[in-house]
């Protein structure tokens, strides 16, 4: 019996890039053979075994046939006389296919290695056009590694074009394209990941909402980058830059859809854009079974960013509707996550990513003294239904104080 790393530890260590996750092969072996020396049974597709002191996931050697549709499509076949290299042949990436002993030797049959030092991603073989779900991985390596300089092959981005054509994609499951996309969006350039998947096609078929945007004017005095699609990318690089959560990443992702839907005629202003949005960002977030808390949030931001953008121009009461729609009392959170999506879309702008953004501060100083105003602090005495009038009364009056004693811009 041998056992090697395998994958990701593997090509992590060789890259000097942080890992957690360990996965080991083991070849030579049966079931019955690990199971006498303790290690616990978990795989149902495949022999997966729990290592019995460090819980580490060990599978046996085995190669794959193509059967049926998706990534779910697959016979795996396993036996003693299965070789490392039969095992390393089915993974999806040569920097992905290399393995190590024991003893730290490196196994690396389908020169991965070389990969690695020429910074790029390669399919092992032709059998990669067999998995969908490949598109989706290859495209997530592709954001994680750019800031090391990876690019993916031409070749592979060809086979990735073929599986978008074929219909392949549409057998994943929401749930799976979900957990893909979110994993990417938590990458430090998540905005390679969507560039990959438009490159190859796959973005039409899978989130045809944001691949509507590409080729959408906007007016350049606001958007120096003019193309809708490529703002909403650098809005999203910004929320990566800033190490935002997975929740406002996507609501950056998605809060421009509705200008895909502006008639031409009104082209290249985008009047309503924001309530024309809740639609596709509704649809395109229940699509993928994404968290009610995310949806929530890249609703709120669809539709309301544009009076953030406009904050100093908006009466305090405007204002204050705004923060209760956002559920500050409740839900200080939440408005937070919002400020930050909006900065995203204000420096997501060619030459603008480091502008002042005020509106982001003062809509943040606005929260905190709207909820430092509550029942018990009040001076006067009043019961009933006029306890709720005059808390919101003080609260839009602090509101208008905040703005004039920071100086801000009154309306």
């Amino acid at each position: 019996m041998q056992v090697y790393l395998v994958g990701g530890a593997v090509r992590d260590h060789l890259l000097g890039h942080p890992y957690h996750e360990k996965d080991y092969v083991v070849v030579g072996a049966t079931p019955a053979q690990l199971i006498a020396l303790g290690y616990q049974p978990v795989g149902k597709d495949f022999p997966v075994f729990l290592h019995p002191i460090s819980k580490e996931e060990y599978a046996l050697a085995r190669t794959e046939r193509k059967s049926g549709q998706g990534y779910h499509g697959f016979e795996f076949f396993t036996d003693i006389d299965v070789s490392l290299e039969q095992d390393l042949i089915r993974r999806d990436l040569t920097i992905n296919a290399i393995a190590m002993d024991e003893q730290g030797k490196i196994y690396d049959p389908y020169h991965g290695q070389a990969d690695l030092d020429n910074k790029i991603l390669r399919h092992v073989s032709h059998a990669f056009v067999e998995d969908p779900l490949r598109v989706l991985r290859i495209a997530r390596f592709a954001a994680r590694y750019h800031s090391y300089g990876f690019k993916v092959a031409d070749e592979t981005i060809l086979l990735m074009q073929q599986l978008a054509a074929s219909g392949e994609l549409n057998a994943l499951t929401s749930e799976r394209v979900w957990k893909e996309t979110s994993r990417a969006l938590m990458e430090p350039h998540a905005e390679i990941y969507f560039e990959t998947l438009r490159q190859c096609g796959a973005l039409k078929v899978l989130f045809p909402e944001i691949d509507a945007l590409f080729g959408i004017p906007q007016r350049p005095e606001y958007h120096p980058e003019v193309d809708c699609g490529i703002h909403t990318l650098m809005s999203l690089q910004q929320a990566c830059r800033a190490n935002y959560s997975l929740d406002v990443r996507f609501a950056v992702l998605l809060h421009d859809l509705g200008k895909a839907l502006t008639p031409k005629a009104e082209l290249p202003r985008h009047i309503m854009h924001e309530e024309r949005g809740v639609a596709p960002v509704t649809l395109l977030s229940e699509r993928l079974k994404v968290p009610t808390n995310t949806k929530q949030l890249a609703i709120a931001v669809c539709k309301e960013h544009l009076k953030t953008h406009q904050i100093f121009h908006l009466k305090a009461g405007t204002i204050w509707r705004l923060l209760q729609r956002l559920d500050v009392l409740r839900r200080p959170e939440r408005v937070e996550a919002f400020i930050q999506a909006c900065e995203c879309d204000a420096k997501g702008r060619l030459g603008l990513e480091n502008r002042e953004y005020p509106q982001a501060d003062f809509l943040r100083a606005a929260m905190h003294t709207v909820r430092e105003i509550k029942a018990s602090s009040l001076a006067v005495h009043v019961k009933g239904p006029d306890i709720g009038e005059l808390l919101i009364s003080k609260r839009i009056e602090a509101i208008a104080a905040l703005r004039k004693q920071a100086e801000y811009p009154s309306p």
